[in-house]
């Protein structure tokens, strides 16, 4: 296992609307993944579902049609553009896996352009404008960890974002930094008695995470208004002490970049030795759903 343990790397968060057209979509992102190496990234990763419009928002058949193979267009562009660009690329994507079997995905390209592995997103939500579960079959790649150019890194997907076991157990497997490519949003008729508290509650539970296990936590989320949801933007990076240097805007396109120091996370861990300190003999109960 490289963990590479005191490089230091910097992140790119691609922070951007969507249309309907993939056609659009794709060489738009490529742009931005242009500039964010331009200004110096050298992990990139995409919003949740950056080559369409967020699509769960009602039961349609025909949505299907937006999903795509692994290989296929996107991995074929981002493993092109990580191996001339010298940067890994981290991006989510709708996966038809199989006639009939689909999952929301995350694909990992290291720097030469070779595809590193997938994660698949584990926890799947059931909500009015999030009718994921329509759409989507749970994961079961596991909480993966992946050996980059630049670092050890985990990916997570939207959703995962607020299960502390998810995070848990994609940091046990050494990574430097988690990502969680997202797509959330106001509902518009809800923003002004709980938009306030929603995002809230969206910052402070991945910066509790960092916290908790001692790792950097970018999360990166789309823009815009989209079929009866506003999403919020507000992308961010938290560091190890729950420390975020500025959040995007929240209706704005935007790279946001951020420098990482993994010897940062040796000194918090050393002070803050949570991994040490954990009963393990008595945690059998977190893998029953209620103990009640």
């Amino acid at each position: 296992m490289d963990q590479r343990p005191n490089r230091k790397f910097k992140v790119g968060l691609i922070q951007t609307s969507c249309t309907e057209d993939p056609a659009e979509n794709m060489p738009k992102t490529e742009l931005l993944i242009r500039a964010a190496a331009a200004r110096g990234a050298q992990i990139v990763c995409t919003q949740e579902l950056y080559r369409t419009q967020y699509f769960c928002y009602e039961e349609n058949h025909s949505f299907f049609d937006l999903a795509e193979t692994i290989p296929g267009p996107s991995t074929e562009l981002f493993s092109r553009l990580a191996k001339e660009l010298d940067i890994v690329i981290v991006a989510s994507l709708f996966e038809k896996r199989a006639m009939g079997l689909y999952h929301n995905t995350a694909v990992v390209i290291d720097a030469g352009g070779e595809l590193l592995g997938i994660y698949r997103k584990m926890h799947i939500p059931d909500d009015p404008l999030f009718y994921e579960k329509f759409y989507f079959t749970p994961g079961d790649t596991g909480f993966r960890n992946f050996d980059t150019k630049f670092g050890r890194i985990a990916v997570l997907v939207c959703w995962d974002q607020w299960y502390p076991e998810a995070a848990r157990l994609a940091s046990m497997g050494g990574a430097n930094i988690l990502f969680y490519p997202t797509a959330i949003g106001w509902q518009p008729a809800e923003r002004a008695e709980y938009g306030e508290r929603q995002l809230d509650a969206w910052r402070t539970i991945q910066r509790s995470h960092a916290i908790a296990n001692g790792i950097y936590v970018a999360a990166v989320n789309r823009i815009g208004f989209e079929n009866g949801l506003q999403f919020w933007g507000s992308t961010f990076v938290a560091g190890p002490y729950g420390e975020v240097k500025t959040y995007a805007p929240e209706d704005k396109e935007d790279i946001y970049l951020f420098e990482c120091d993994p010897a940062l996370l040796e000194e918090f861990r050393r002070n803050w030795p949570y991994f040490r300190d954990r009963r393990i003999d008595a945690y059998e109960g977190i893998t029953k759903r209620w103990l009640a």
